[in-house]
């Protein structure tokens, strides 16, 4: 059963309709002209496939591919396939289907909450999200209206090579009290972990000749701690490598108080026409 949303912001972009006891169907919003904003599909997946999960059984990983282009005119039907119930591990693979056609596949894990010892990355140190100034944003009007966003670093240049590529350091949260449910907050996060990353990836490349074409090729998430994603995480984005068209970016979300609560990776398709 999807629960309905406590605020009117990003969980009501993720709402799906029941149709069938494995079906759901959604709808996107604007996106680039007549195509679907990818974290919203990525994010809509894995609600359907959570809505057939226990609720003791957090997602703590999810891997996607981007097939084809979605159109923002046409609902989007999720069908999830059960693929594994077992002791401690739940997976669920979800096809995002428009027009007959497959346009996005996701997998999921899921895993009952366990003790162990733990060790994670540093925080990197940056201005705290009250002491980062805030600008307008207008290459995400759709996005930002349901996520607040204070970018550290100017977006056109980056910041400095501290590894081994370019990076971007973003503070954001989701508008509006979501519910207390650990799947919205999942959720959230996903359709918020696809800003920026194919961004980092061009910014070497931006004064190169021609009209940048960029495409989302997959896009992975692993959930490392619980949070909440309507406070302010740290996205921490590098791009790696770029080589034969295709960029890879690895990000990372901290807590204020610098817990390492997710990590994403993305690769994107860069053409120049």
């Amino acid at each position: 059963m999807i629960t309905d949303p406590v605020h009117p912001g990003i969980d009501q972009l993720l709402k799906l309709e029941p149709l069938e006891r494995n079906l759901f169907r959604g709808t996107s919003h604007e996106g680039s002209p007549q195509r679907a904003f990818g974290g919203q599909v990525a994010a809509q997946a894995l609600t359907a496939a959570g809505a057939t999960v226990p609720e003791d059984r957090h997602v703590h990983s999810l891997h996607g591919y981007f097939i084809r282009g979605g159109r923002t005119d046409l609902p989007i039907v999720y069908e999830v396939e059960r693929t594994r119930d077992g002791g401690s591990f739940t997976t669920r693979r979800v096809a995002a289907i428009q027009n007959g056609e497959t346009i996005f596949s996701l997998s999921a894990s899921f895993q009952k909450p366990a003790d162990s010892s733990e060790h994670q990355a540093r925080m990197p140190e940056v201005p705290a999200p009250d002491d980062v100034e805030v600008r307008d944003e207008d290459e995400l009007p759709i996005m930002l209206s349901v996520i607040e966003a204070r970018f550290i670093s100017d977006p056109a240049a980056g910041l400095p090579d501290v590894g081994s590529g370019p990076r971007q350091r973003i503070w954001v949260r989701a508008k509006g009290r979501l519910p207390d449910n650990p799947l919205a907050h999942v959720c959230a996060l996903t359709y918020i972990s696809d800003i920026r990353l194919a961004g980092t990836a061009a910014l070497p490349h931006r004064d190169e000749p021609g009209r940048a074409q960029l495409t989302s090729l997959d896009h992975a998430v692993w959930f490392h701690r619980p949070f909440r994603a309507d406070e302010w995480l740290l996205f921490d984005m590098e791009s790696r490598s770029f080589t034969n068209e295709r960029g890879l970016t690895h990000g990372e979300f901290y807590t204020t108080d610098g817990r390492l609560v997710a990590s994403v990776t993305q690769e994107v398709l860069l053409r120049r026409r």
